[in-house]
C-alpha cells in the first residue's frame, strides 16, 4: 500500500468496513496504473498516470475529481473493458484482463434495451448465461429491491429516467457481482429522484456487504455515500488525496457533514501555482465548472 493511503487510511470510520490494513487483503488492487490515447489529431491524450489504489471487501468507495480527469476510464480498466499501458489490475489476486460478471457495471445513461421489457432487460444476463430456469425467482426478488413492483412489462419509452438507472441497477446486481461499479448513474437525474435512489444503494450495500466504486462530480453525494472519497487531480489523473468519512448518521445538514463539504471542496480547489507552473491547458480544459455545494460541477459526460 502506498504511502498516500495510509496516511489517509489511518482514521477510524464505522463505514469503512475494511479501513485498516493490517491482516485485510485488498479485495480489488490498482498498482502504478497509466492509460494513454491518441487523440484525432495525432496527439497524444495522458488520461491516467501512475495510479495506485487499495479497495478493502465492503467498501464504498467514492472517486471524485474535475472533469477530463479520468475518471470514468479508471472505472472502464476496473471492469475489464479496456486495458492500461503500464501497472497492473487484479481482483482478489486475479489479475483484470477483460469484462467478467464478477464485475457489475452502472453506466451514466440506464443503457437499456428498448425492445425489452424491464424484466426482460434484469434477465438479461441470466438468459444470456443459460442459468435463467434456475434462478427465475432473481428476477422478481430484484424488481423489489429497486422499487419497481407493478412495472415488469413496461419498456424503457414507458419509465423515467430514475427508474431507468433503477433498472440498470438490478441488471448489474442479479449477476450477484464482487464488486459493483458506478459511472455516476445519478448524475442526470434531479434532486429528488436522486437522494432517493442514493439510499436505495445504500440499504442494498448495508443489506449485502457489497464492495462498490462510485464515480461522481457531486461532492454530497461522494460524501453521504463513500466510506472513502478519492480525489483526483486534472490530466492525466492521479490520486490527489484520499479522505475517510466517519460520519455519525447520514445528515446532510449536520455540521460534520458540512465539515466534510468544506474540507472536500477545499481540496478540489486546485491552487494557482498549478496553473503558472506549466500545467495551465491541463487546469483549464478539466475546470469546466467552478466548484459549488451541490458538486464540483454539473457536466453530464466525464471523459
Amino acid at each position: 500500500m502506498s504511502a498516500i493511503e495510509l496516511e489517509h487510511t489511518a482514521g477510524n470510520s464505522d463505514r469503512t468496513p475494511a479501513d485498516a490494513p493490517h491482516g485485510v487483503n485488498p479485495e480489488l488492487s490498482i498498482e502504478h496504473v497509466s492509460r494513454e490515447f491518441t487523440a484525432p489529431d495525432g496527439s497524444i491524450v495522458h488520461a491516467l498516470s501512475d495510479v495506485s489504489l487499495s479497495i478493502f471487501p465492503g467498501e464504498l468507495v467514492s472517486i471524485i475529481g474535475p472533469s477530463g480527469c479520468g475518471k470514468t476510464t479508471l472505472l472502464r480498466l476496473i471492469a475489464g473493458l479496456d486495458k492500461p499501458q503500464d501497472g497492473t489490475l487484479s481482483l482478489a489476486g486475479e489479475p483484470i484482463e477483460g469484462p467478467n460478471p464478477k464485475r457489475g457495471y452502472v453506466f451514466q445513461q440506464g443503457s437499456l434495451f428498448p425492445w425489452l421489457t424491464v424484466e426482460e432487460n434484469i434477465a438479461f444476463g441470466l438468459k444470456a448465461q443459460g442459468i435463467y430456469r434456475e434462478r427465475k425467482a432473481d428476477v422478481a426478488r430484484y424488481i423489489d429491491m429497486v422499487g419497481l413492483r407493478g412495472f415488469e412489462q413496461a419498456y424503457p419509452h414507458q419509465i423515467s429516467g430514475g427508474m431507468a438507472q433503477r433498472v440498470a441497477i438490478a441488471r448489474a446486481l442479479i449477476d450477484h457481482p464482487d464488486v459493483l461499479l458506478l459511472d455516476e448513474p445519478m448524475g442526470a437525474l434531479d434532486s429528488f429522484t436522486r437522494a432517493d435512489l442514493q439510499d436505495r444503494l445504500l440499504d442494498i450495500w448495508e443489506q449485502y456487504h457489497m464492495t462498490m466504486i462510485l464515480v461522481t462530480h457531486d461532492v454530497d453525494e461522494a460524501i453521504y455515500l463513500g466510506s472513502r472519497v478519492v480525489i483526483m487531480t486534472p490530466r492525466p489523473g492521479r490520486i490527489k488525496e484520499i479522505v475517510p468519512i466517519a460520519l455519525d448518521a447520514r445528515d446532510r445538514v449536520s455540521d460534520e457533514f458540512a465539515a466534510y463539504r468544506k474540507q472536500l471542496l477545499k481540496k478540489l480547489h486546485f491552487d494557482a501555482h498549478e496553473v503558472h507552473a506549466g500545467n495551465s491547458a491541463a487546469v483549464a480544459a478539466s475546470v469546466q465548472e467552478p466548484a459549488t455545494v451541490s458538486g464540483w460541477d454539473t457536466a453530464k459526460k466525464e471523459d
